[in-house]
């Protein structure tokens, strides 16, 4: 796991005190390799970072879904390397919001205080376009659904200078790929399971049963399609800019680190 540019400060204490769990559980969670270890300090002090939380969050998270801590150390174990804070946030978003019942219903000034900011109309058309609000009433009584997962990550991105038309391609291409991914994952679902057990399965009450017991299999595919996603991007952005986050230091496009934004070499001079 990265450590990523902040050094991490938290003691087992504080950590344990922001992601709201024991000591001990904490230090289960090292044991069973949940959690990296820490950084050890002086007088042998071990420091927390970022990276900490957001894993406590990812676990928490899966944990609500109903995966058992077995479950959950093998799902992480198959995570792409690398991941850091916000990858690991990210990737709760994401499996958090198939959950049934995640979104939420709020007025205006309870979108902005769930954003943490005030809004503008664009900031808002932005929100909207990435997925993380849609609106349910009109002005002047705005009412919207929101993802509070998405939420939290669209917030960040706002003060990032994407256009509102970018975040709509970028929409675009990703609803139509993960549409078909579900429909073609759920025809072989459909082909190679359900119907040939209703086929060979004349009890009605086993077949309920079936249908039940595969209830759990939504979130697994989310988390792994989740994963699988994290794994290519990482790879298309290396190919295209050298680094696994598009950071491609003074040979990047213009506005990347590394270069400046009006695009011209770091350290050169005009004339």
């Amino acid at each position: 796991m990265a450590t990523g540019a902040r050094e991490p400060t938290l003691t087992v204490d504080e950590l344990a005190a922001r992601a709201g769990v024991t000591v001990r559980t904490i230090r289960f969670y090292g044991t069973r390799g949940l959690l990296p270890p820490p950084r050890i300090g002086p007088r042998r002090v071990g420091h927390y970072g970022q990276e900490h939380l957001s894993r406590l969050a990812l676990i928490e998270e899966l944990q609500h879904q109903g995966m058992t801590l077995a479950a959950i150390e093998r799902h992480l174990e198959r995570l792409p390397e690398g991941l850091d804070a916000r990858d690991l946030a990210l990737h709760r978003a994401l499996v958090a919001s198939w959950a049934p019942g995640a979104d939420e219903e709020t007025d205006r000034a309870g979108l902005e205080r769930r954003a943490g900011r005030a809004l503008t109309g664009d900031a808002v058309d932005r929100l909207v376009a990435m997925g993380a609000v849609w609106r349910v009433g009109r002005e002047p009584e705005d009412r919207f659904r929101v993802d509070p997962g998405l939420l939290r990550l669209g917030a960040q991105l706002l003060d990032v200078p994407i256009g509102y038309e970018t975040i709509l391609a970028a929409r675009t291409v990703l609803v139509r790929h993960t549409q078909a991914a579900a429909e073609e994952l759920t025809r072989i679902f459909r082909d190679e399971v359900w119907d040939p057990y209703r086929e060979r399965e004349p009890d009605p009450e086993r077949v309920a049963d079936m249908r039940s017991r595969s209830a759990p299999l939504r979130p697994m595919v989310v988390q792994a399609l989740v994963a699988a996603f994290q794994r290519s991007l990482k790879e298309e952005l290396r190919a295209a800019f050298g680094t696994a986050d598009g950071s491609a230091g003074s040979s990047g496009p213009p506005g990347t680190p590394g270069t400046p934004a009006d695009g011209t070499a770091a350290g050169s001079s005009g004339g």
